[in-house]
């Protein structure tokens, strides 16, 4: 299966066109984020009046990370995926709020499956346990917002060439599901 170059944040033409299963490597603007982050932004989006998003949210991608500290001349330390799950709380707000997709490990709750569907958003996964290769992939990285939480503060990452798969696209389909079934024993 030929690698899909797609740059994000995703144009929804872009996110139409994928499907579970695809391969695709990420140019472009991503941002880390993980639950502490999750949960501040759940809640400023309940009081907009007090501080507002920190970034806007629109169309945006979400890396579920928490890098290391960068070594000496390293933009970045260790950033392998985290799991996607202990998001889910906060997910389908967000995708309300416009977020167009989202980066992690493992799969999802059937509410955030949901919500991808409903809000036309993608869930991937990247590969676990490659940390140190994928910060190879990150080009630039800054603070944008929650300083004070360490490796799960927001931060603003340009990556070239980040490899993931499409796990739940905006038709439903869940590769991991598909993949199961594929290689299923039948019952004797």
């Amino acid at each position: 299966m030929a690698t899909l170059n797609i740059v994000s944040p995703f144009a929804e033409d872009v996110v139409a066109r994928l499907h579970a299963g695809d391969q695709v490597s990420i140019s472009g603007v991503v941002y880390a984020a993980r639950d502490a982050a999750h949960k501040r932004l759940v809640e400023a989006l309940a009081h907009p009046d007090k501080s507002g998003l920190p970034f806007d949210i629109r169309g945006q991608t979400i890396y579920y990370v928490g890098p290391t500290p960068a070594k000496p001349g390293e933009v970045i330390g260790s950033a392998g995926p985290t799991t996607s799950s202990r998001m889910d709380p906060y997910t389908p707000r967000l995708l309300e709020a416009g977020l167009r997709a989202t980066i992690g490990k493992g799969g999802r709750s059937a509410a955030v499956r949901e919500a991808l569907v409903r809000h036309k958003a993608l869930y991937l996964a990247t590969i676990a346990g490659a940390g140190v290769l994928l910060s190879r992939r990150i080009r630039r990285a800054e603070l944008v917002a929650y300083g004070e939480l360490g490796p799960e503060a927001i931060l603003r990452l340009e990556v070239e060439d980040f490899p993931a798969i499409v796990i739940n696209d905006i038709y439903g389909a869940d590769w991991f599901q598909m993949a199961k079934a594929q290689y299923a024993r039948p019952a004797s």
